[in-house]
């Protein structure tokens, strides 16, 4: 049970900061002169830092199985991002970029869980 406890609080600690980035992101891309083409590598950047956050606070309160807990916050993100995306867009297919996502999502997923439950 306390792993669904865990899951659910990274998750919601990584959709929320990956909102309030992307948001400060969309200012800065409306009121700067900040080219598109950063859209690609900031949105990775953001995605990754958010499950980071996401899945270290999640695990913060586990005593053991960080790796398992943090791959299951971020596989999960990056299952719930496709999904929507799959919805909103008829047209979606995974592509290269979608396997670069994929692979960070976990990899920082990871390392968050370990970072949360190691934390005193």
């Amino acid at each position: 049970m306390e792993v669904y406890k865990n899951l659910g609080k990274g998750l919601g600690i990584a959709l929320l900061s990956t909102f309030i980035l992307l948001v400060i992101f969309a200012i800065l891309l409306t009121y700067t002169d900040i080219g598109e083409n950063t859209i690609t590598p900031v949105i990775l950047i953001i995605t990754s830092i958010s499950i980071l956050i996401g899945s270290s606070i999640g695990n913060m309160k586990a005593q053991k199985n960080g790796i398992f807990n943090g791959a299951l916050v971020g596989g999960s993100y990056i299952l719930i991002l496709y999904l929507i995306s799959s919805l909103l867009n008829w047209k979606f297919s995974l592509n290269f970029q979608s396997i670069i996502m994929i692979a960070l999502g976990v990899t920082f997923g990871i390392l968050g869980g370990i970072i949360g439950v190691n934390k005193k």
